[in-house]
């Protein structure tokens, strides 16, 4: 095997994000939005950037301005670019965000046709995964093919060459044609993960039996109520030989669920606030950087936390991701690790 060249390769989506400039307003009341770029795997990949590790993406971009957008802030990361095929005949995604701390978060997607939908196996038989230290793969890619069986063929590639696979499970209710699909396609991919990041909901999700379990209310997407035992999902989702579970829950911090049965609760950072999406994929670009770093799992945590409690002080995502002395700063002004 090739000594790594990268840190970390990111796959799924990637998308224009468009957020409320009214902080506050009612969806209907939005007077004018801020572009930003979003998709899990590109504010994670941005996240790591940031942090000093060097990242890369795959995902799809369509042939317009949208594509010519998002390609620009990633080069102006230094987020490796070449493995960001153009899409013929499809549109590069987008979403759009109204922001009502501290609860509501409308959100819609525009993915019809979306180019990172229809990366290939073909794809992704161009990507060198020898050169990597770590594939991180989101759910959200696994909704429909294309990207479905691209994505399972990168988690069964890295897995032969015995690189680590991180799973954000990332439920959008929305992009699922039917919740219980979700369940099957994620617990079929699970063996072959060494770590997944989850909320309490998309854990739940998982272990979806009647569709009745759904509850979306404000168009939140990004975090519908989803009724079932935590404690039995967790459970279950072990028992699939996953060998590190970290269950993100808000301003609690995070929970480590170890395959030898340790479970570790790691606290959280104290702030309130402006807009609570994209802090996940914060917390696992810094859970990452300390992974890779070989840090302890809760000082790694600790990172992840740090840099989703920096991300919601903020209107966006991607472009909000912390740096690794902002980080540093943040987290000795909490009293340190």
């Amino acid at each position: 095997m090739k000594n790594p060249i990268y840190d970390v390769l990111a796959i799924g989506r990637s998308s224009i994000d468009l957020y409320s400039q009214q902080v506050g307003a009612e969806f209907i009341d939005i007077k004018g939005f801020d572009a930003f770029v979003g998709g899990s795997p590109l504010n994670i990949a941005t996240g790591c950037s940031r942090l000093g590790l060097k990242s890369a993406l795959f995902t799809g971009v369509g042939e317009d301005k949208v594509g010519d957008f998002i390609l620009n802030f990633l080069k102006n990361e230094n987020v490796e670019t070449c493995f960001i095929p153009r899409i013929p005949g499809s549109r590069s995604s987008a979403v759009i965000l109204g922001i009502q701390p501290p609860d509501k978060f409308p959100l819609v997607y525009y993915r019809d046709n979306c180019a990172d939908s229809q990366i290939t196996i073909d794809h992704a038989n161009m990507i060198p995964f020898e050169e990597f230290r770590i594939v991180q793969v989101s759910g959200t890619a696994l909704n429909k093919d294309p990207s479905r069986s691209t994505t399972i063929f990168c988690i069964e590639k890295s897995h032969a060459l015995d690189i680590p696979v991180v799973l954000d499970i990332d439920f959008r209710a929305d992009q699922w044609h039917d919740f219980r699909a979700f369940g099957v396609i994620l617990r079929s991919i699970i063996p072959k993960i060494k770590i997944a990041i989850a909320t309490e909901e998309e854990i739940l999700a998982v272990m979806i039996k009647d569709p009745s379990q759904v509850k979306i209310e404000y168009q939140q997407i990004s975090a519908p109520i989803i009724l079932g035992d935590i404690d039995t999902a967790i459970s279950e989702i072990m028992a699939l030989g996953l060998e590190i579970l970290l269950v993100k829950r808000g301003s609690k911090g995070v929970s480590i669920y170890e395959k030898n049965g340790n479970v570790t609760d790691v606290p959280g950072f104290p702030v309130v606030p402006l807009n609570v999406l994209g802090a996940g994929d914060a917390f696992a670009s810094g859970f990452i950087y300390g992974f890779l770093k070989k840090w302890s799992l809760y000082n790694s945590c600790r990172m992840g936390n740090a840099s989703g409690a920096q991300v919601v002080l903020q209107s966006g995502c991607a472009n909000f991701m912390p740096t690794l002395s902002e980080s540093d700063q943040f987290i000795s002004s909490f009293g340190g690790f």
